[in-house]
């Protein structure tokens, strides 16, 4: 089937195509963000290890974690372009490079190993204080600059941002709320003769390094917005369009269980992220304690952290069972086609959780950036960019947000052609909504999705009404 693209192309704008064609680009932004990376490590490892006095946790914890989900909602992946870890693989495989095709184990089960990495990085965190120590987030950078240097010496393009990053994960569930799409017109690419350039690269350009081959491409999960294939087309058949948010979640043509797992997991590791910051949680690890003579705060941390993952889980699949009970379809399907609903709310659950970060330690920034540069910084200044009320305030309005598109994105997903398992009847849906049994069949199974919604938006409203601990 044809597709032409119905909405203006960003590329023709001159401005825009003269950045997606230019030889500058992406490379002067990845090399910035190298030598700010660079900057970070330095300080995490021989600065101050006093979290409130080192730059490097500020810039990571303060500045960078919470706005990145903002980048991946406006831009999409566009942060893995400029990302060190990219640049360094690409260099990696330039110099000692063997190019090894992509394990199958990995294309197959790389989803569920992104998924296992950031459960296990978010537990070590509150059990070895990750995010508290300078030196352990300098090492887990580390870490992960070994892991990238070890797949790009043995694998083609960047097989570690496409299968093994955690972030990388993180921002293909994401990058499916951007508003900006990167797609071919299918129509011009039919007439091709370029053998395929966009995907494995020519004389203007790489391959395209997270092995996307914009011809056949759904979905912005795993675009980076490179331009490698812009460069590359001699047709112009690429296009750049602004979208609805969300739009892409509406209808996912191959849903995946492992990635509904993440966004599951996702919104328990925002939960306990909350509930760990509370100032009572101390109170409740001491109640513990002494109710049930658990001496291990690791122990009494991790059965909690399990807790909060496993119960998003188990309410998605009430909600898929009382669905295919009252409008069909399997619990399987309807748990992994429903739970992509599920990921506006983490966003704004991630968005929420850090604007608390930024906007009350923001000013952190700047006062270790002084001490860093040797001078004076302002020891005992307020942190805070605005008040604590004005904070919570962006934080409801934020959820508030991310409840309505994911509820808006439920009910696409209930009146479409995958619902229940069948297509909607002719005559019975139109583009104005479903009328008769279609629309029946949609609000039954659209009603216990959005209870479920509902719920965990005001579980995250209350624990944002509750006092917060800093981080600097």
């Amino acid at each position: 089937m044809t597709v032409t693209p119905t909405r203006r192309n960003l590329l023709d704008y001159k401005p825009v195509r003269a950045v997606a064609r230019s030889r500058w680009y992406p490379g002067v932004l990845q090399y910035a963000a190298t030598a700010v990376f660079a900057v970070v490590v330095y300080q995490l490892l021989v600065g101050p290890q006093a979290a409130h006095d080192n730059l490097g946790t500020a810039l990571v914890w303060v500045l960078w974690w919470p706005l990145i989900p903002v980048v991946f909602v406006a831009v999409g992946r566009a942060w893995c372009t400029v990302c060190p870890f990219g640049k360094l693989s690409d260099l990696v495989q330039r110099l000692v490079g063997v190019n090894r095709p992509v394990p199958r184990f990995l294309k197959r089960y790389g989803i569920w190993i992104i998924d296992a990495q950031f459960i296990a990085i978010t537990w070590a965190d509150h059990v070895f204080g990750i995010v508290e120590s300078p030196w352990g987030t300098g090492m887990l950078l580390l870490l992960m600059t070994t892991a990238v240097v070890v797949s790009g010496a043995f694998f083609t393009r960047r097989t570690f941002c496409r299968y093994l990053c955690f972030l990388g994960g993180l921002s293909g569930n994401y990058a499916r709320t951007g508003a900006v799409a990167l797609r071919a017109d299918t129509g011009i690419c039919a007439t091709c003769t370029a053998r395929a350039a966009c995907f494995n690269g020519g004389d203007a350009a790489p391959a395209c390094p997270l092995f996307e081959f914009p011809r056949t491409m759904d979905s912005s999960a795993n675009c980076n917005l490179c331009a490698n294939c812009v460069k590359n087309c001699p047709n112009d058949a690429i296009t750049l369009t602004l979208r609805p948010p969300t739009k892409e979640l509406w209808f996912v043509r191959r849903p995946r269980i492992e990635e509904t797992f993440l966004a599951v997991a996702i919104m328990g590791i925002v939960f306990i992220q909350n509930i760990t910051m509370l100032g009572v949680w101390n109170d409740v690890l001491d109640w513990i304690s002494g109710t049930f003579g658990i001496t291990g705060r690791g122990v009494i941390f991790t059965a909690a952290f399990a807790v909060a993952i496993a119960v998003p889980a188990a309410l998605l699949a009430a909600a898929s069972f009382v669905a295919s009970r009252v409008a069909g379809g399997t619990v399987r399907d309807n748990f992994t086609r429903f739970g992509y609903a599920l990921i506006p709310l983490d966003v704004a659950g991630h968005v929420a959780h850090n604007l608390f970060h930024l906007l009350a330690e923001g000013r952190s920034v700047f006062y270790t950036a002084l001490e860093a540069l040797g001078r004076q910084g302002s020891y005992g200044a307020s942190t805070a960019f605005v008040p604590t009320g004005t904070i919570q305030v962006l934080q409801y309005a934020v959820v508030a947000l991310g409840v309505t598109g994911s509820a808006y994105t439920a009910w696409r997903i209930a009146r479409g052609p995958a619902a229940a398992g069948t297509a909607p009847s002719a005559g019975s849906a139109g583009p104005g909504g479903a009328a008769g049994p279609a629309a029946a069949r949609t609000w039954a199974t659209l009603a216990p999705y959005a209870v479920l919604l509902l719920v965990f938006g005001a579980f995250n409203v209350y624990l944002f009404a509750l006092p917060m601990a800093m981080r600097m």
